[in-house]
C-alpha cells in the first residue's frame, strides 16, 4: 500500500478536562506496542479546565523523539480553536473534524473526514456528563482505524489504563470499537499508516518527572520538602508514591523518610539544608519562580558547606512567563545563585535515563562536594513522555562524601571543619550526634576561620573563597563528562545540552546530504570538563543550540574560554514549544551561507 509509513505526527485538538489525556495515551501507547517508536508531547494550558489542550505523537520509524514543525494527522475537537487548527495543516494532511465545529475554507489538497462524535457515543453513554469523557475514545478508534493501528493492540494500551475499572474499561471499549466501525464503513485508509515493527521490544515510555523520582529513591532520599509549582509538582508527588510504597517499615509501617509540603519555597530549601546537615539525604524540586526564592539560602548552602539536591524544571519566565511551556533560561541564574561570589554545581538531564541517574548521582555529588547541586530539567523532559531503555539497578554503594565517625576523630586526634587537608578543596565534616568530644563545630554563613570561628579578617575571608574556587575545580573530575560524537574532517562542531539534544540528532541527519557535516558534544554538566575545551579546539565554528533568547550557555562558554569565544555562534529557540530540528537546519544553514559571503 503506498503512502507513508511510520513517520507522521497525529496532533489532537481538545478541551483541558475532557478525558482527552486517557484516550491519547492510548493511542500512542497502542503504536507502541506494534513496536514502532513514538513519543507524546502535551500542550496544556495553565489555568482551569475547560481551556484549549494539544498533544500531538510522533511516530518514527527511525527512533526521532524531537517535536516536528509540521503535522499530518490532525483530530479537532475543540469549536474555539478549530479554525486555526485546521489552518495549521498542510498539504497532503488529514483532517479528522467533529461535525458541526467551526471550519475555515479547507483546500481540496487536504483529506477530510467529518464524524458526527456525539451522535456515535450517545446510544452507549445515556449520562451527558459522562458521556463528555467518553467521546474521546470513538476519535481513538477512528484514528486506529484510518491509519491501521492493530484493535487487539489498541484495546490491550486501554485495559493497561482502565483495567482496575472494569464498568470503565466496558464503556471506552465500546466507544473505541463505534469509532473503528464508523470509520471501516465510511472512511477507508488515510495516506499515513502504522506498520508493524520490532523497534521497541523491551523499552518503557516514561516520563522524565517519574524518572527523577525513582532515582531520588534508590538515591537514598530520607527528606524532600516542597511546595506546588507547575511543572515541578509531578516528580514530588511521583516520589511521594514511591516512598510511601516501597519506604516503609514491613513490619511496623512505620515511614522511613519525611516529607513535607512547605509554605513556600523559602521555607522548602530551608528545611531541605537543616535536614542535610543533620545527615539526611534531601532534596526540593521546583521551578524558575520558586528557585528565585530560594537565592538567599542557596548561598548559605554554598558558603557554610551544607549538601542540597534541587531540582529545577525550567518553565518560561520571567516572573509568572507561560508556566505549562518549556524552556531553557534559568541556566545563568542558577549557575551564579546567590549574592557575592558563588559557583554552583548543576547536572543537565537530556533523556530519562539521565533523569534517573541523575536522581541518584546528585546526592553523591552534593554529600562528596558538602555544596548545593542543581538537576536543570526542563517541561518538556519533565512533563512529556519517552521511550527509553529500561533503567539499570544501582551497582554501587552511595557516597557520604568525607564524613568523621567517632573512631575517626580518635585516630586523627584533631577536627577543624573548614579546613583543606587534601588538597582538593573540600573539608571535612561530622554529622550531629556523633559522640566524641572534638565532633562539635559551628556551621557558620556569616565570616568564619579554617576553625568555624567567626571573624572579618579580610585575609581569612579570602582564603575561604579561594578554597571554594579550588572545590569548583575538583567538581570538574567528579561531574559526568560530556557525551561526544566526531564526525572525521568535520569543520563544524554543535554543541547542546537537555531536550535540545533530540532535536540536534535529526537537525545532524538532515545537514549531512547537504554537505554540512557535523561534530557533537552533548553536554551534560557545569562546570565544564577538559573535553569541553578539547572540542572547541578542535573545530573553526561551534554552534551552542539552547532553548532560551539570550544565548545563556553560549556566554558562559565564552566567560570560560575567552579566547575561544569568536568561534561559537548561538542557535537560539524560545517560544516555549519544544525545540525542533528543523529550526537548527535552518539557522546553521543562514550562518554557514553567511559566512561564504563574508569571505
Amino acid at each position: 500500500m503506498s503512502g507513508t509509513i511510520n513517520d507522521f505526527s497525529i496532533h489532537v485538538a481538545t478541551v483541558n478536562g475532557s478525558g482527552s489525556q486517557t484516550a491519547n495515551t492510548t493511542l500512542m501507547r497502542a503504536i507502541f506496542q506494534m513496536g514502532v517508536p513514538v513519543s507524546g508531547k502535551n500542550l496544556f494550558p495553565s489555568n482551569i479546565a475547560g481551556l484549549p489542550t494539544w498533544f500531538t505523537i510522533r511516530v518514527s520509524d527511525r527512533g526521532y523523539l524531537a517535536r516536528r514543525r509540521a503535522n499530518d494527522v490532525l483530530v479537532a475537537m475543540n469549536p474555539e480553536t478549530s479554525v486555526e487548527d485546521i489552518q495549521a495543516m498542510g498539504p497532503g494532511s488529514v483532517i479528522v473534524l467533529n461535525e458541526g465545529l467551526p471550519t475555515p475554507a479547507i483546500p481540496s489538497d487536504r483529506t477530510v473526514y467529518k464524524i458526527p462524535f456525539q451522535k456515535l457515543v450517545e446510544p452507549l453513554v445515556p449520562d451527558a456528563k459522562f458521556r463528555k469523557l467518553v467521546v474521546n475514545m470513538v476519535y481513538v478508534g477512528v484514528v486506529a482505524s484510518i491509519v491501521g493501528i492493530d484493535p487487539d493492540e489498541v484495546e490491550r494500551a486501554l485495559q493497561a489504563q482502565l483495567g482496575r475499572k472494569p464498568k470503565a474499561l466496558e464503556t471506552n471499549l465500546a466507544a473505541v470499537r463505534a469509532g473503528m466501525e464508523y470509520a471501516a464503513r465510511n472512511l477507508g485508509s488515510s495516506p499515513f499508516r502504522v506498520e508493524r515493527r520490532d523497534r521497541t521490544a523491551g523499552k518503557i515510555l516514561i516520563e522524565g518527572n517519574d524518572a527523577a523520582a525513582l532515582g531520588a529513591m534508590f538515591g537514598g532520599i530520607t527528606f524532600l520538602s516542597w511546595y506546588p509549582i507547575t511543572p515541578s509538582s509531578s516528580l514530588a508527588e511521583a516520589l511521594q508514591g514511591y516512598l510511601e510504597r516501597y519506604r516503609r517499615d514491613p513490619k511496623t509501617g512505620r515511614a522511613t523518610f519525611g516529607i513535607i509540603q512547605a509554605e513556600d519555597e523559602i521555607a522548602a530549601i530551608g528545611m531541605v539544608l537543616g535536614a542535610s546537615w543533620c545527615g539526611a539525604r534531601a532534596m526540593t524540586t521546583t521551578s524558575g519562580p520558586g528557585l528565585s526564592l530560594m537565592t538567599e539560602f542557596t548561598g548559605y548552602s554554598y558558603y557554610a558547606e551544607i549538601p542540597a539536591v534541587i531540582w529545577d524544571i525550567q518553565r518560561v519566565g520571567p516572573s509568572t512567563g507561560l508556566p505549562t511551556r518549556t524552556s531553557q533560561a534559568d541556566l545563568l541564574s542558577v549557575a551564579f545563585l546567590s549574592h557575592g561570589d558563588t559557583k554552583h554545581v548543576i547536572l543537565l538531564p537530556a533523556t530519562v535515563e539521565d533523569c534517573y541517574e541523575y536522581g541518584m548521582e546528585s546526592f553523591d555529588l552534593a554529600e562528596r562536594l558538602q555544596a548545593p547541586v542543581f538537576v536543570l530539567s526542563d517541561l518538556d523532559l519533565g512533563m512529556n513522555v519517552w521511550m527509553s531503555d529500561p533503567f539499570r539497578y544501582p551497582e554501587k554503594p552511595w557516597d557520604r562524601g568525607k564524613v568523621l565517625t567517632a573512631a575517626d576523630l580518635t585516630r586523627i586526634g584533631k577536627f577543624e571543619r573548614y579546613r583543606d587537608v587534601d588538597g582538593d578543596g573540600i573539608p571535612y565534616r561530622t554529622l550531629p550526634g556523633t559522640d566524641h568530644p572534638l565532633a562539635g563545630c559551628f556551621t557558620r554563613g556569616s565570616g568564619h576561620d579554617e576553625r568555624a570561628k567567626y571573624t572579618e579578617n579580610a585575609e581569612t575571608y579570602a582564603r575561604v573563597m579561594d578554597r571554594l574556587a579550588k572545590k569548583y575545580e575538583t567538581a570538574r573530575t567528579l561531574v559526568p563528562p560530556p557525551v561526544v560524537e566526531r564526525a572525521r574532517g568535520a569543520e563544524i562542531g554543535i554543541l547542546a545540552f537537555g531536550t535540545s539534544h533530540w532535536a540536534v540528532l535529526e537537525a545532524r541527519d538532515l545537514l549531512t546530504p547537504q554537505g554540512l557535516e557535523t561534530s557533537y558534544l552533548l553536554l551534560k554538566a557545569i562546570p565544564f570538563s577538559k573535553e569541553v575545551r578539547a572540542f572547541l579546539e578542535s573545530h573553526d565554528r561551534v554552534y551552542v543550540v539552547e532553548q532560551n533568547r539570550d544565548g545563556q550557555m553560549a556566554a558562559l562558554l565564552k566567560m570560560e574560554y575567552p579566547a575561544l569565544a569568536t568561534k561559537l555562534r548561538s542557535v537560539l529557540h524560545y517560544d516555549g514549544l519544544p525545540i525542533d530540528a528543523q529550526t537548527i537546519v535552518d539557522q546553521i544553514k543562514n550562518r554557514e551561507r553567511e559566512g561564504v559571503l563574508a569571505r
